[in-house]
């Protein structure tokens, strides 16, 4: 017969033994990967989230504008072209960036060249937020991993393949629409007005009289 000693001892190389293969069957999981993986699924599922802002590019001073194929980052504050439709593609960060007035969708090329295309469902034309330390946003193209939506000084698209995150050129504030509603008539505004009816009289009445009983 073993001592008691000796049978801890057992006790804890099986228990030891049972731990090892249970971690060898059963990794843990990657939470971060499985994240970045859900990230980048396209929900077909959900109703799309739509948000109206500018885009303050922080070297410019202006606000990026779509105007057909060319994009610039020139607009001032409340210009028509400066409106822009931000789509969600995923539960993630990634939409999709429509200007309201031109009704084209920012994209990148393969050249890392920004411009205005008609359809937006291609990768090309999908970018994730990326909320900065410094409170700027950052816009990461989802088909070329680490290209940015930049612009120099002048405004002028800058070539995504010489971006980096901690760039001035790629950091960017959003900012509510200053500019009139796209609501009907709303070039016209109307003012009050009180509708004046005539005055109106009332009728005598004709009392009958009271017959004797």
């Amino acid at each position: 017969m073993y001592g008691i000693n000796q049978q801890r001892e057992i006790y804890v190389i099986l228990f030891s033994l049972c731990t090892e293969k249970g971690e060898k069957n059963h990794p843990s999981p990657n939470f971060k990967q499985y994240v970045r993986e859900q990230g980048s699924l396209t929900d077909q599922l959900s109703r799309r989230q739509v948000r109206v802002y500018q885009l303050y590019s922080r070297t410019s001073g202006r606000h990026v504008q779509i105007q057909g194929k060319r994009v610039s980052a020139t607009a001032e504050d409340g210009n028509t072209f400066a409106r822009l439709y931000v789509e969600t593609d995923t539960f993630g960060s990634r939409v999709r960036i429509k200007g309201a007035e031109s009704g084209r969708y920012l994209c990148m090329n393969r050249r890392g060249k920004l411009v205005g295309k008609p359809n937006g469902r291609g990768r090309d034309c999908i970018f994730s937020e990326i909320v900065l330390e410094n409170n700027y946003t950052a816009f990461q193209n989802a088909k070329y991993e680490g290209w940015y939506v930049a612009f120099s000084r002048k405004g002028r698209p800058i070539k995504a393949s010489k971006t980096r995150e901690n760039q001035r050129e790629v950091h960017f504030i959003k900012r509510l629409y200053k500019g009139p509603l796209p609501f009907p008539n709303s070039d016209q505004p109307k003012h009050f007005e009180f509708i004046s009816f005539p005055p109106t009289r009332r009728a005598k009445r004709n009392r009958k009289p009271h017959s004797a009983s």
